[in-house]
């Protein structure tokens, strides 16, 4: 029995506690190779045996090291052009056999096997493929089937076996052997992340090909998962932690942002960003948004950006003061000189020009996230045409998932239902208002005029209080603006606080039992009126 296997024996070290493990023999297999000579060496140095995979162990070559290799254990070169290197059953039964099990030993014995008492493996870069746009030839070739098997089989028998999936976790490993051996406490947590990284893995690649296929109704199992990408200032309030992880085989969207300056941001702040950036990311013209928590406070296009930040801050300008804004366009200096004009939380941007970053350094507590790629975004590179995106929330002891809400119909189908069609004015302003409206928590009603947001009546339990709202807030601008409701409009009472308002058109999805009374009665004081077919819930 090695040195390994006596000291994995000890007593009240057969189940998940006991004494420290100290190894004998070390399997190393990596692709990031991020501080494994230090950690070779250092092992060496405690007089650990190394044996590696034959790319491993010409890197470790090259640093003066002698390691042994898979072949030299197993007496089976690679196969299938490295498809097949450590899947092997003197591999697998030196890392899984019971150092506790007699029977084991023996087994072991028999068959020529050498015990592993250290695994050391990191995966090849799969999401790395797929992000560089790879045939999707290569893309198979980047899943890695011998590392995650590697790593669950020392994460199953972590309590004789130390399993090590990351460069980070070589410092405490070090350590702890120079300590007298792993002790039960980590090598459980180890092996907890060792399972956690295999299940991301998979996911990303699950998701990936799963995207590919396209629709095919709900799986019988969701996957669901990915590496932390930032912990969180904070959750909704202080008292609360929080962490932003990547789903899908690479960051995309804003998961992919690039964050200048400030501080870290909180649950609250990446979920604003998240509504800023989906308000404004497909408009065709320049335009601005600003959002202060998940829902827009004013939004509005123009020539340049500069004019539509500042006519979108126009909207409700109290509001607006600790806001985070969103920019379909590159920060310029003129924009930048608006934004750093007043306390804001962050912007959110497809670009930013040096000089605007210069200038908005002045305020060096404002986050500027900067989402790279083309406005409106092509499909993320893990996203085939036509798969749905999903929407996944938490409830107490489950997940609600549903497709995301793409927006649409587009005004080409829409039904003109009152006497009176609205005119091509009109029609822009209804446009923009059943863009906004779809973004706004329910009940929901907007006012656009001239490309302007000018009153917004967010989460309200009676529409018509939503409308009401609206135009106490929009107050004298609300004469000649349009108005755009999320859901049907169930009575005329809304339609009689548009028309005391000036409101001349409305566009909502239609569907009521009222639906003729409602319509009769904008017709009768010369109101445009057009249904959608479809409703724009949010909750």
């Amino acid at each position: 029995m090695t040195a390994a296997a006596r000291t994995a024996a000890a007593p009240g070290d057969g189940a998940l506690g006991g004494d420290r493990v100290r190894p004998a023999r070390a399997l190393l297999g990596v692709a990031d190779r991020t501080g494994l000579a230090e950690f070779a060496r250092g092992l060496a140095d405690l007089g650990v045996e190394l044996v590696c995979t034959e790319g491993t162990a010409r890197a470790l070559r090259r640093e003066g090291l002698a390691p042994r290799t898979v072949e030299e254990l197993t007496g089976v070169p690679p196969m299938l052009g490295g498809r097949v290197k450590t899947l092997h059953p003197r591999v697998h039964a030196g890392i899984l056999f019971r150092r506790d099990d007699p029977v084991h030993q023996a087994e072991l014995a028999a068959h020529g096997a050498l015990p592993i008492d250290l695994v050391c493996v990191n995966l090849y870069r799969f999401a790395g493929a797929v992000a560089a746009g790879a045939a999707e030839a290569d893309q198979l070739e980047a899943i890695d089937i011998g590392g995650p098997t590697l790593l669950r089989a020392a994460a199953k028998n972590h309590p004789h076996v130390t399993v090590v999936s990351d460069p980070a976790q070589y410092s405490d490993v070090l350590q702890a052997i120079r300590a007298g051996g792993v002790p039960a406490a980590l090598r459980r947590q180890l092996a907890a992340t060792a399972f956690a990284h295999t299940a991301a893995y998979d996911t990303g690649i699950a998701h990936h090909l799963g995207a590919a296929l396209g629709p095919a109704g709900w799986p019988a199992e969701l996957t669901v998962g990915g590496p932390r990408l930032a912990s969180l200032r904070y959750g909704e309030n202080p008292h609360q932690t929080g962490a932003l992880y990547q789903l899908g085989a690479s960051p995309t969207g804003l998961a992919a942002a690039v964050v200048h300056q400030g501080h870290g941001l909180s649950f609250t702040n990446w979920l604003d960003c998240d509504a800023a950036w989906a308000a404004v990311r497909g408009w065709p013209e320049p335009a601005s948004v600003v959002i202060k928590h998940a829902n827009p406070c004013g939004f509005a296009t123009a020539p340049d950006l500069a004019t539509a930040f500042r006519r979108a801050r126009a909207c409700d300008p109290r509001a607006a003061y600790g806001g985070i804004v969103g920019c379909n366009r590159p920060l310029d200096p003129d924009t930048a000189a608006l934004l750093a004009g007043g306390f804001l939380e962050a912007v959110v941007a497809p670009a930013a020009d040096p000089a605007a970053l210069r200038r908005l350094g002045r305020r060096p507590r404002l986050r500027i996230l900067v989402v790279s790629g083309p406005t409106p975004p092509d499909p993320p590179a893990d996203t085939a045409p036509g798969a749905p995106r999903l929407d996944v929330r938490s409830i107490a002891g489950a997940l609600l998932v549903q497709t995301v809400d793409e927006g649409g119909p587009p005004p080409e189908d829409w039904r003109s239902v009152a006497t009176r069609a609205p005119g091509p004015a009109e029609c822009r302003d209804l446009a923009l208002a059943w863009h906004l409206v779809q973004l706004v928590r329910s009940n929901a009603i907007v006012l656009v005029r001239e490309g302007q947001a000018i009153g917004i009546g967010a989460g309200q339990m009676s529409r018509v209080e939503a409308a009401e709202l609206a135009v106490r807030r929009a107050g004298g601008r609300a004469q000649g603006s349009v108005m755009a409701s999320d859901a049907f409009i169930p009575m005329p009472d809304t339609v009689e606080v548009a028309i005391a308002a000036g409101v001349t058109a409305i566009v909502q999805p239609g569907g009521s039992v009222q639906d003729a009374a409602v319509t009769g009665r904008a017709d009768a004081a010369g109101l445009a009126m057009v249904h959608t077919g479809r409703r724009h819930f949010r909750h």
